[in-house]
């Protein structure tokens, strides 16, 4: 009776250890997993260095006074981790490609595009930037609607087609709303987020001096000139009318649905192929599985 006794406590010893190594080890796994903003090596690489060049930025504009770009900063931080913690709040798997983008998207809007005025420097800056926010919102809507589609909880389940329309139309949807919300900004706080466009002929009816909604052309225009209110007038010396923002308006649509188009394509074809196309693959957000979660 001795012997069986010692013999089921040195095995209770040896077993012990190691259950509460394995509970140990769950635990810094956890840890890790918590302070690891991004699981991917890549993506993990690139958001170090855009952080980096980030807080480098934010350190000269504080020397120099400029805290509009402290904040501008400040809101580039908080965007980059915004992927991630998303991610992991709503079981979504973003695939590195996909992460990449985006973390170049955030850091080449607000760091290059604002503060060091690529909208200005480098042509076709923001005609490029709206194409991928027509992507990306895509992405997005597409995350958003294949969750829904999955889950248990939901009754209706949505062709390949129709989830590709969806996620187009979320898209439009979101580019919309940032045009309402740049023409408010320039409106009623006196920016200009709406750029505006040199053109050196106008179609209009306000000239028109019948007043019968006849389209008279004005062709070859040379300058604008400005009448003040005391008289003096000032030549702006542009070459051409100065358009006050719909040309670009309309140009960041058309380009924000080239992106959703090209998008909504590829999720198409992701979901009639069940995830067999290499390039569709690497940019469609997708529900994250148990067996995933715990990888």
């Amino acid at each position: 009776m001795t012997s069986l006794v010692q013999e089921l406590a040195e095995a209770a010893a040896e077993t012990a250890p190691t259950v509460d190594k394995r509970g140990m080890d769950m635990e810094k796994g956890k840890k890790k997993e918590k302070i690891t903003p991004y699981k991917n090596k890549k993506t993990l690489t690139v958001y170090l260095v855009l952080r980096a060049l980030v807080i480098f930025v934010m350190v000269r504009a504080f020397f120099r006074g400029a805290y509009e770009n402290m904040f501008m900063c400040g809101l580039t931080l908080v965007l980059m981790i915004l992927p991630s913690v998303l991610t992991r709040k709503l079981r979504i798997y973003l695939p590195s490609a996909l992460e990449i983008v985006i973390l170049c998207f955030i850091f080449a809007a607000e760091i290059l595009g604002e503060i060091s005025s690529f909208y200005i420097r480098v042509p076709h800056w923001d005609t490029i930037l709206h194409t991928l926010n027509g992507f990306l919102c895509a992405a997005v809507g597409f995350a958003l609607v294949d969750l829904f589609n999955r889950d248990e909880h939901f009754t209706f389940k949505l062709s390949p087609l129709f989830l590709a329309i969806v996620a187009f139309c979320f898209s439009m949807t979101i580019g919309v709303l940032w045009e309402f919300f740049e023409f408010s900004a320039d409106k009623y706080f006196g920016l200009d987020m709406q750029k505006d466009t040199i053109v050196r002929e106008i179609n209009t009816v306000e000239l028109d001096p019948t007043r019968s909604n006849k389209v008279v052309k004005v062709k070859d225009i040379a300058d604008t000139i400005i009448v003040h209110s005391d008289g003096q007038q000032e030549a702006l010396g542009l070459g051409g009318y100065l358009d006050i923002g719909i040309i670009d308006t309309m140009k960041d649509l058309f380009v924000n649905f080239i992106g959703a188009v090209v998008f909504s394509f590829l999720g198409y074809i992701y979901v009639k192929t069940r995830g067999k196309g290499k390039i569709a693959s690497s940019f469609i957000p997708r529900v994250e599985m148990d067996d995933e979660k715990e990888e």
